[in-house]
């Protein structure tokens, strides 16, 4: 047996999945590998057949065959044949020159088909979304840009090889923010990426303890197609059903591009209203805190008195009354998101509705602080993103301490701190508070 052969053989030594055999081409001995679970063996021989039989028909050599069927490696190196064979490709070894060729199969249908989305829901718009078939998902955001600038890199990175895409709008993206995103992916090419943490890290350089990711995650081909129309650079990762938009930037939180299928003034009132739900998000609970606790004074005395008649026999400060009843929200949307869909909503809605109503009757928490924090839930969910949305949850803590320390002047040192965070971010030197405009003129150079 020729030693490639062996080699593979002794690499899949005791996995069943894996198969040789041995065939006959056009008069020439050859040996198939691959394995079942990643293709279809009795189609992948039937259009096999078809290969040759057109070949006889049309007088075609053995090698002209060879390139048809794919591609062709003489020498053979074992690490490149076991990656391709993992990868779902079908090897092809033809003993008389001992040269193999890389066929794509017909592959197992594994993959589910396009769906709506499920974490981003569009008012109008297209409802297809990405899957985890990274070619769909190139070919989903080929459909939606109709052009022969848009370019595709892809790697192999890691131990267990990940496919990895790079894709970007030649004319449009700037393309040292390319070659700088190449280079990193080069770098930490033998790297293995099991989850966006370990990405973020290695190809884009993100810090691990920060709220905020240095790029966007949509589901929606229309929404990545915006982003390189914009400059941007996407990733996408083989089994990850999303695209990765790089770099990330502030304003997208507030901005879909479905909006635009409505009116002007529509679109203004839609982006308009997220802005003022992240600040309500934000600001809301540490006004409660400062409030009640701290500056009373600033409140008409009709309106305090109303407050005080409404905390009259709650044994705690406004600090512990209002975090206990944060972190039960917390709660509430965690088993919201891990409960089964068909009971979810209706434990999470009733158990909600139940629980604040004995905390008040209980005399532990005020009925102004459950209108406060229904407010700040309903606000916190307006802005676009889910990843987004978690940041702005912890970002509201910080409001709530500096608050029940300094009162209103503590939420201004509070909001003040979030934007210097902010401020401070940025990818590849592209600034996270940039705007569109900005990042037109930084793609122009």
């Amino acid at each position: 047996m020729n030693t490639i052969l062996q080699n593979l053989r002794d690499a899949f030594s005791g996995d069943d999945d894996f198969f040789l055999q041995e065939e006959t081409l056009i008069e020439n001995p050859v040996v198939l590998a691959g394995c079942h679970s990643l293709m279809d063996l009795v189609l992948t021989k039937l259009s096999l057949q078809t290969y040759v039989n057109t070949a006889k028909q049309s007088n075609l050599t053995i090698d002209e065959l060879k390139n048809v069927l794919g591609e062709v490696k003489v020498p053979a190196d074992t690490k490149d044949l076991v990656t391709s064979i993992i990868t779902g490709k079908l090897l092809i070894y033809f003993e008389n020159d001992g040269s193999f060729v890389i066929m794509t199969p017909s592959p197992n249908p594994i993959n589910r088909a396009i769906e709506p989305p499920i974490n981003e829901n569009v008012f109008l718009g297209s409802q297809n979304s990405f899957t985890e078939d990274i070619n769909y998902n190139i070919g989903m955001l080929r459909k939606q840009i109709s052009s022969d600038r848009i370019r595709v890199q892809s790697h192999l990175i890691g131990e267990e090889p990940t496919k990895l895409s790079l894709i970007y709008y030649e004319g449009h993206t700037n393309m040292e923010l390319v070659q700088t995103i190449v280079e990193q992916i080069e770098k930490n090419k033998n790297k293995s990426i099991e989850n966006l943490q370990q990405l973020s890290r290695l190809i884009i350089g993100l810090p691990s303890w920060t709220i905020i990711s240095k790029f966007n995650q949509t589901e929606l081909p229309q929404e990545a197609a915006k982003f390189l129309r914009k400059g941007r650079a996407i990733l996408f990762v083989d089994r990850l059903p999303l695209a990765l938009v790089v770099p990330g930037l502030f304003m997208d939180i507030f901005c879909m591009d479905s909006d635009r299928n409505l009116p002007l003034p529509l679109m203004w009132f839609l982006r308009v209203t997220r802005v003022i739900g992240a600040w309500l998000a934000l600001i809301l609970p540490g006004l409660y805190v400062a409030l009640v606790s701290v500056n009373p004074e600033v409140l008409r005395i009709e309106l305090a008195l109303s407050i005080a008649q409404t905390r009259s026999g709650i044994p705690y400060p406004s600090i512990v009354e209002i975090l206990l009843m944060l972190i039960i929200i917390e709660l509430v949307i965690e088993a919201s998101i891990r409960l089964p869909k068909n009971i979810g909503p209706t434990i999470t809605m009733v158990g909600g509705i139940i629980l604040g109503q004995a905390v008040v009757q209980a005399k532990l928490v005020s009925n102004l602080l459950i209108i406060v924090i229904a407010a700040t839930t309903i606000a916190n969910s307006t802005i676009v993103g889910l990843q987004q949305s978690l940041a702005l949850r912890i970002s509201k803590y910080v409001i709530v301490v500096m608050a029940a320390l300094f009162g209103v002047l503590g939420i201004l040192e509070g909001l003040v701190l979030v934007c210097a965070y902010l401020a401070s971010l940025n990818t590849y030197g592209i600034p996270y508070l940039s705007f569109s405009k900005r990042m037109d003129e930084i793609n122009r150079g």
